[in-house]
């Protein structure tokens, strides 16, 4: 098998409106889409991490909220496997890496949100057990941050972590460049 697209948390509390809007989601929602086309397309793999937060205090993804259901871009199709999570790493109390290894990709390509926590904790984790992943780094959205006093921009926090993982974790693609791949990939 080639490759399979893994698609965390494109859910509506990280768009305007939602608990926890980060920054230029839509723009990462439409690379999202674009990647769900050219998988679907190939008749690849596509699993769906959904992040629920069962907790009285959560203040985002609590169960039964519209926040907590996917965005209208990156709808599952039937017969896409969701796999609900609690935590940051998406392999943590899932069946993400049971799946995984009865698929035997070549390549995992992961988009989502967010980029300073559920992607980064889940390509870290994916990458220690072995996988070989491409993130599409302009399908990842983040949060502003504040650190030491200090206002971070969602774009510079979305940089930053995309450069770690850049470095060691994973190969970082643009989703027009992954789509020029998946065509020659198929030929």
């Amino acid at each position: 098998m080639a490759s399979v697209l893994l698609v965390i948390d494109i859910q509506r509390d990280y768009f305007p409106g939602g608990a926890h809007p980060l920054v230029d989601p839509d723009a990462a929602a439409a690379n999202v889409a674009r990647l769900l086309a050219a998988f679907r397309q190939r008749s690849e793999p596509i699993i769906h991490m959904q992040h629920v937060w069962d907790a009285e205090d959560a203040p985002f993804m609590r169960p039964g909220t519209d926040g907590v259901k996917f965005h209208p871009l990156a709808e599952p199709l039937p017969g896409e496997l969701v796999l609900q999570k609690s935590e940051a790493n998406s392999f943590l109390g899932t069946g993400l890496e049971q799946e995984l290894l009865r698929l035997k990709p070549e390549h995992v390509v992961v988009a989502g949100m967010m980029s300073s926590m559920c992607v980064d904790a889940t390509v870290r984790a994916a990458a220690d057990r072995g996988f070989d992943l491409i993130v599409a780094h302009d399908a990842c959205a983040a949060p502003d941050l504040t650190f030491a006093g200090r206002s971070l921009p969602g774009q510079d926090v979305h940089a930053a972590f995309m450069a770690a993982l850049g470095d060691g974790y994973a190969e970082l693609r643009a989703t027009a460049e992954l789509e020029r791949w998946l065509v020659s990939e198929a030929a």
